[in-house]
């Protein structure tokens, strides 16, 4: 009865309301008892409710008033141009790999693989036993929990050559991620204004970093075998760079992988003019006709400084990555590290270390490398068939994309939004370019959309290229 009578009288003051000025006083308590023939628990229930919706409010000791509604205007940020200034140069904003699109389109832009490809029950329990512990509730060491040091640089350490003094668990630095790693060694190892050797094309992430750390950028050519070392010797000595940036296995966006004889010889190259070689080995555990070979493990005197993620092989939420790093260089990040973010959660470390650490990993890492055969060598064949004129210009041996390259002159920003228009997106390849783009090109990743339409997303990228 009480809620009957309630909504009796918001109905009846709502009435009143649309014909009274804002402002005007509503009727008290009292006279909407008498009026209504309600309690005062009523009467107050329903003026609550009224309060609510947001037609009336309550003034302490005056009454309840008809709200005033406020006409919308537009906002006017104008005086933020002057206070920001000009936008610093490489940060537009975002990636297209970053982009959120619908349901039903053909996503072939991101950077990461399906979440059926991902060890989903390994993660989901390492978290809640992670949950359960101390590193729930305590700060971890800036440096990062000691197992999981000791993890990543035991990783490393498992592929040095004899007579290579291998990296120890103090040379390892637990991350939030390996960009915000790019971004703290590019600031502590090279410094505004320095010069730093980069591949062209390469990771768009590090161009991004390096934009914020304003380091000038120095691009090397690299192709499906990466870079030529007589090329990187060349830019050495003709700029006095102290580091050259590369991702020497299964390169993003190329796939390339160095040969032996590069790696040596790029190191060679970095130990003879006292530099650094940042070795960012994003792809470690995506191989699929090839194993990794990082240069790192060859190094013993500090001139490699390596990054290693399991971010796209565990799991996108759990963004721990390390960096190893010696000498004097690995206290400067680590510095860097702990004045941007203090430390890394513990209890996402303590998750990351559960999850590599249990036998069920080495499983999913085998069953992950042949997913990622089939999608590619699907995503391959179907452009042959209906896209001849994509050039697929190698067939990576790990990662997860593949660097086509469109015929000569395409409109390579029209080309993606006609593509979009009919449901395919696809990523362009100026963005991996530190300077201007060698080619026509676009990424395509294999790891993340359904594999089953992969013939009906080359189909499509096929039309529009045919009435380009």
């Amino acid at each position: 009865m009480s809620q009957d009578s309630s909504d009796r009288i918001v109905a009846g003051v709502r009435a009143w309301i649309s014909s009274a000025s804002p402002g005007a006083r509503v009727p008290s308590n009292r006279a909407l008892m008498a009026e209504y023939g309600a309690s005062p628990v009523t009467v107050q229930k329903a003026m609550q409710q009224l309060v609510r919706l947001g037609l009336v409010e309550s003034r302490p000791g005056a009454g309840t008033f008809v709200r005033a509604i406020r006409p919308a205007r537009s906002a006017d940020y104008g005086w933020q141009t002057a206070a920001l200034g000009t936008a610093p140069a490489g940060l537009a904003g975002l990636s297209s790999t970053q982009r959120t699109v619908s349901p039903d389109a053909i996503g072939l832009h991101s950077g990461y693989p399906a979440v059926e490809l991902l060890p989903e029950r390994l993660v989901r329990q390492a978290l809640v036993r992670a949950a359960r512990t101390d590193a729930a509730l305590t700060r971890s060491p800036a440096a990062g929990l000691p197992e999981l040091q000791a993890w990543f640089a035991g990783e490393l350490a498992a592929t040095a050559p004899a007579g290579v003094t291998p990296a120890s668990a103090r040379d390892a630095l637990v991350i939030s991620g390996s960009q915000s790693g790019l971004s703290s060694i590019f600031r502590a190892v090279v410094g505004p204004g320095q010069p730093l050797l980069v591949e062209s094309p390469t990771y768009w992430g590090a161009l991004l970093a390096a934009a914020q750390a304003g380091v000038v950028l120095v691009p090397i050519p690299s192709g499906p075998q990466g870079p030529d070392p007589d090329d990187v010797e060349r830019a050495f000595a003709q700029t006095g760079a102290r580091a050259f940036y590369a991702q020497p296995t299964f390169a993003n966006p190329t796939g390339a992988q160095w040969s032996t004889a590069t790696g040596e010889a790029v190191l060679e190259t970095v130990r003879q003019h006292g530099a650094f070689l940042i070795e960012d080995d994003w792809a470690h555990d995506l191989g699929i006709d090839a194993e990794p070979r990082p240069i790192a493990a060859s190094d013993d005197d500090g001139h490699v400084v390596y990054l290693r993620s399991l971010t796209k092989s565990a799991s996108p939420a759990l963004r721990v990555a390390a960096v190893i790093a010696r000498g004097p260089a690995r206290e400067r990040i680590l510095a860097d590290r702990a004045a941007e973010s203090m430390y890394v959660s513990g209890l996402l470390q303590a998750a990351a270390l559960d999850v590599v650490t249990q036998p069920a990993w080495r499983t999913h890492l085998r069953g992950f490398r042949e997913h990622l055969r089939a999608r590619r060598d699907l995503l391959v064949s179907s452009l042959a068939e209906h896209a001849p004129s994509a050039q697929v210009e190698g067939i990576p041996a790990g990662g997860l994309n593949l660097w086509v390259r469109l015929p000569e002159g395409t409109d390579v920003v029209q080309v993606v939004r006609d593509c979009e228009v009919q449901g395919v997106i696809i990523a362009p390849g100026s963005e991996w370019f530190p300077a201007e783009p060698s080619g026509s090109y676009v990424r395509l990743n294999y790891a993340n959309a359904d594999p089953g339409r992969f013939a009906e997303a080359a189909g499509i990228l096929g039309s529009v290229l045919a009435g380009a």
